[in-house]
């Protein structure tokens, strides 16, 4: 590899999985995205008393302490709304020591308000992967809103690995790149001024002029089965929120689905991540996956999914308030040979 920095790419996960760096026996390319891998569910599950991390020993010993008891995951179970499980995932590692990682739920699991990190043995922050780390990993699972079925294989985070060094933008060069191209656009598809500030800042669309502003959890819904796509009646799960006012009210313990007022586009020679809670824009948390691949809204822009949820107190947001921002990134050099 050469002696440079940034989060790898799509050719290089290929790569690591030949050299045993990322093994699984049965791991399939259509887990790895542009610049990172989707992990996978394997059948050893627990039900757990208690969330924890393992900053002296392997997450096993703790295990044996706090588990109420085991599922086999190789038929579908149903997870209970507010209990915690930790589940095997089927992906181990062997890292050299100039690669390290970080993961996150993906945007389908964020969306069903599903609370998920990664435990590994000897390390005391959930979601981060040292540099050398060798060994399993397992997923912590807490469904915050709907019963859910999982199984074996299904996928409910990514893992993204970086040489060397994260290296994120500088505004200056995203504004550079807007002047050439755009990173935002208005609904109609015209360029709009990006609000840089140690990233990109995003606001919410509340305006009186959309049908629905956002979407309210059901407190009181059949259970999901998460690998069954278009299956569901939107209905059944969520609550339509209209308002007369440019406002909304984010109520305590409730979960919402708005957009973003702009429509985004990431540079393919770039990854963007959002940042879920961001105490100077507010106290609540925006989103739980809040990675964007290179290139997302490609040439026309796509809206920011925000996934917004408060536990300590309700709040009011404002149509084209800030609500989130999102740091964009360096890619690792090989994306510059494609």
């Amino acid at each position: 590899m050469l002696n440079v920095n940034g989060s790898l790419v799509y050719e290089d996960y290929i790569d690591l999985i030949k050299k045993n760096i990322i093994s699984n026996i049965n791991i399939s390319n259509s887990q790895i995205q542009p610049s990172s891998i989707d992990l996978s569910l394997s059948e050893e599950c627990y039900e757990i008393k208690a969330s924890f991390l393992s900053p002296t020993r392997n997450v096993r010993e703790n295990l044996n302490k706090l588990k109420i008891k085991q599922i086999n995951l190789s038929k579908k179970y149903l997870f209970k709304k507010n209990r915690t499980y930790l589940v095997r995932l089927n992906e181990k590692l062997n890292l050299p020591s100039n690669i390290y990682g970080l993961c996150n739920p993906k945007s389908s699991t964020g969306r069903l308000d599903i609370f998920c990190r990664v435990i590994l043995d000897k390390t005391d922050e959930y979601e981060k992967i040292p540099l050398n780390f060798e060994g399993e990993m397992f997923i912590e699972i807490t469904s915050r809103s709907f019963d859910i079925e999982f199984q074996k294989y299904d996928s409910l985070n990514q893992m993204r690995l970086v040489f060397n060094n994260r290296i994120n933008v500088e505004d200056d060069e995203l504004n550079k790149f807007h002047i050439k191209n755009f990173l935002t656009l208005d609904k109609d598809g015209n360029k709009m001024k990006p609000n840089l500030d140690k990233g990109l800042k995003i606001s919410v669309d509340l305006s009186i002029e959309n049908k629905i502003n956002a979407y309210v959890a059901k407190h009181k819904a059949p259970p999901l089965s998460f690998n069954k796509v278009k299956y569901h009646k939107i209905n059944d799960y969520w609550k339509p929120v209209i308002q007369k006012n440019n406002n909304l009210i984010i109520e305590k313990n409730n979960f919402y689905i708005l957009k973003s007022k702009e429509k985004i586009q990431i540079p393919k020679n770039m990854a963007g991540e959002m940042i879920p809670y961001d105490t100077g824009i507010g106290d609540f948390r925006v989103h739980y996956a809040g990675f964007f691949d290179p290139g997302f809204g490609n040439g026309e822009g796509s809206y920011a999914v925000l996934e917004v949820k408060t536990n300590e107190v309700s709040f009011q947001l404002e149509d084209f308030q800030s609500i989130a921002r999102r740091k964009i990134e360096n890619l690792y050099l090989y994306y510059l040979k494609w």
